[in-house]
């Protein structure tokens, strides 16, 4: 069995697919960095200076000697509320993520894709060919 599972793991995909996912974690910590850090400031800037990530909606009662505008401490207080500003932060971060991934796809398909010009030239078939080579030696 301990065979078996080293096989597994050395086969050529699942060590791709290992690579992937780890690059890929850090591709979403950059681009969560990214989000975070350059983009909603821009966006909270556009808005009047308003900070997004500390923008929701309270459903419950804040507990004693607790602020009403301390999102992360509230959050951690387990007070019903809902983050909108931490939803406008993921969906931005996801919409960048997804148009990075379709540009590396679209990069990949046109370097993997065989340029037009290695074809082989446009021609008569092999069948045109032999008969145009059967009716020369019909004339001979």
């Amino acid at each position: 069995m301990l065979g078996e599972f080293r096989q597994f793991i050395a086969r050529g995909n699942v060590m791709d697919l290992a690579v992937g996912v780890i690059i890929g974690g850090a591709f979403a910590t950059i681009t969560g960095s990214l989000t975070e850090d350059v983009i909603m400031p821009l966006v909270g800037a556009l808005f009047g200076g308003v900070d997004f990530s500390n923008r929701f909606i309270l459903l419950g009662s804040v507990p004693d000697g607790m602020s009403a505008t301390d999102y992360a401490a509230l959050k951690e207080a387990g007070v019903a509320m809902i983050g909108y500003g931490a939803f406008v932060t993921a969906v931005i971060n996801f919409l960048i993520l997804a148009f990075i991934i379709f540009l590396l796809v679209r990069w990949v398909n046109k370097v993997v894709r065989k340029p037009e010009a290695d074809a082989a030239p446009a021609g008569p078939s092999e069948v045109d060919l032999l008969t145009e080579i059967r009716d020369e030696l019909r004339r001979k």
